[in-house]
């Protein structure tokens, strides 16, 4: 069904890549407005001028998600070049692999920062922007499956996106108290074939990531972008409505053992 997202506005962070790419390529196939915000810039806007040159409408900032300085103005200025602003996905994160005792403290606080103190900035400095709009608005927080299962390696990452799941509730129950009201939930990947895989491929090599990760899945293969960006979708869309607070797993069945 197309224009799912149709005349929506729609900011993802950590768009140039990845789960952000395909996030930000769907939605304007869908018939949304979108910023691509990233680090890299060069690549953000090879992304937004790729949409544009399909017929899409897309922008492109440098933005370091941990300086909420830029939160503050890179939205506004988002906001102007969309004509409003309807829909944030906090998308940006790094991975990490370090056990409570390996982990650095400097490591912990870099985890923190991008993974989960990020995503507080954006639904912070994005809710009032999105009620200018008139319009209920939505933010979808991408977790992960590490926020719900814990790995012996994963100390900074399982508490970060841990993080990231139960301030999405709290930020759901502010949001429906709003006029108009503001949706808030978080989605839960598993492993899924982004460069977020690289600090891995590059310890074992990506044949042996892949084969590894694929055997720890029920349905016995790694994710892939648009997997995610499809759960993204509905829920940015007005199909989702009245869903809010919720946590929803794309996970290859990996959480129902």
């Amino acid at each position: 069904m197309a224009g799912r997202v149709q005349g929506k506005k729609a900011f993802i962070t950590g768009g140039a890549q990845g789960l952000g790419e395909a996030i930000a390529r769907m939605f304007a196939r869908d018939g949304a407005s979108v910023t691509v915000s990233d680090l890299n810039i060069s690549k953000a806007r090879d992304v937004a001028e790729s949409i544009n040159a399909s017929g899409g409408k897309a922008f492109a900032y440098e933005h370091d998600v941990t300086d909420a300085a830029r939160w503050e103005a890179v939205l506004q200025e988002a906001a102007a070049d969309m004509g409003g602003l309807n829909i944030l996905v906090n998308n940006a994160g790094i991975a990490s692999a370090g056990s409570v005792e390996t982990e650095t403290l400097d490591g912990w606080k870099r985890v923190m920062d991008i993974d989960l103190d990020s995503v507080f900035l954006g639904c912070r400095f994005a809710m009032p922007v999105i009620r200018e709009s008139g319009i209920p608005g939505s933010i979808v927080n991408i977790s992960s499956i590490a926020g719900l299962i814990a790995a012996h390696n994963s100390a900074a990452y399982n508490a970060a996106k841990a993080g990231v799941w139960m301030l999405s509730k709290s930020v759901a129950l502010h949001g429906a108290r709003m006029t108009p009201q503001i949706r808030c939930n978080s989605v839960h990947p598993v492993f899924i074939d982004t460069p977020i895989l690289d600090v891995f491929k590059k310890q074992i090599g990506e044949q042996a990531v892949h084969d590894k990760l694929s055997r720890q899945v029920p349905m016995g293969r790694i994710g892939e972008p648009d997997d995610v960006a499809y759960m993204v979708l509905y829920l940015a869309s007005d199909e989702a409505k009245f869903v809010t607070g919720a946590e929803f797993k794309v996970d290859g069945g990996i959480s129902a053992m």
